[in-house]
């Protein structure tokens, strides 16, 4: 168990390190290629910071573990909305200026109610995880186009800063986008194996352990970049990390999983708790952040005490359904909590 423990520790630290740098060297090699300044905030950080949700989901779908895999892109998604936007908003209340995120809210809606569409079956096939990897790509193509076309966004702005702050040369941008990559898919591995090892130690299942502790694990590089960009005043940036991050989750983690190890039997909690949760969650996030009847999106600190109290009540419920299952989760919720 103490091997476990250590290995869920040291893969979570390693992860957070490594997503960083390779998020910082994805970046920096980027634009010394010439790649625009809002693209690279859009493409690089938007979904660069969800490099820890593929990487685990696709080892963890390779090894058998598609509850988990599954389990970790929609229980980050619930993290970035209720936990980071929510504690984001009380160190800095977030405005939202730039249409392109505007933009993406509502596509962010249709894809949340796309995946609700494909587990009303209770499983994911081989040909559906193609058609949302599809569906990412098409994603893509729409970032390249928006960056393309739009002029002057506040989001390019506030990116342009990011980049000059985190400057490296063409070398050392290549080299932390390699050792990066290498560290993430080392540390997913050891976080995989400890996350794998307490569920069967505890008695849980793969998906509780996937929507809780490494759902949360995953999502610390978003929490530490939307909480450092809000009080540097970067709003746009805060905000885009987790829409895009939510929008790759459901994609490509989600598609990259399921064409490793399709998902022919999901349980049926997955869509009428945590697929509904989600949705409820996104749909708060479209109505603080869109910003109607011409007036700016924002999420004030009132606002972000409600989300994190959502997702304290939404762990407690988990909790409890262990109690009722009577699974031997005391320990678990000591180690969570």
């Amino acid at each position: 168990m103490t091997l476990y423990l250590l290995a869920i520790i040291a893969g979570f630290a390693l992860l957070v390190w490594s997503a960083d740098r390779f998020v910082e060297g994805a970046a920096s090699t980027a634009k010394h290629l010439g790649m625009p300044t809002l693209l690279i905030g859009i493409l690089i950080v938007g979904f660069g910071t969800s490099a820890p949700e593929m990487v685990v989901s696709a080892i963890a779908a390779y090894e058998g573990n598609t509850s988990l895999a599954l389990g970790n892109a929609l229980g980050s998604n619930i993290v970035n909305i209720a936990l980071i936007l929510g504690v984001t908003a009380l160190v800095a209340p977030i405005a939202v200026h730039s249409k392109i995120v505007r933009k993406e809210l509502p596509i962010l809606i249709l894809i949340v109610l796309f995946s609700g569409y494909l587990l009303l079956d209770n499983s994911l096939t081989f040909i559906e995880g193609i058609i949302l990897l599809a569906g990412f790509f098409a994603l893509i193509g729409w970032s390249v186009y928006s960056a393309i076309k739009s002029k002057n966004d506040v989001l390019e702005d506030e990116m342009e800063d990011e980049l000059k702050e985190h400057a490296m040369t063409l070398k050392t941008g290549v080299i932390w986008l390699i050792v990066g990559l290498i560290l993430l898919i080392v540390s997913s591995r050891i976080l995989v194996w400890g996350a794998v090892g307490v569920a069967h130690e505890f008695g849980v299942s793969d998906l509780i352990i996937g929507l809780t502790i490494v759902a949360l694990g995953t999502s610390l590089p978003e929490l530490a970049a939307s909480v450092i960009a809000a009080r540097k005043g970067e709003h746009d940036i805060a905000i885009g990390n987790v829409v895009g991050s939510n929008m790759f989750n459901l994609l490509a983690v989600v598609g990259i999983a399921t064409v490793i190890n399709p998902m022919n039997a999901i349980a049926p909690e997955v869509l009428q708790r945590d697929w509904i949760i989600m949705f409820i969650l996104t749909l708060a996030l479209l109505a603080m952040a869109y910003g109607f009847k011409g007036k700016e999106g924002k999420i004030n600190r009132v606002e972000g005490a409600i989300l994190v109290i959502c997702y304290i009540a939404y762990n407690t419920y988990l909790g409890m359904s262990l109690v009722s299952s009577k699974q031997p989760f005391k320990g678990l919720l000591v180690l969570y909590f």
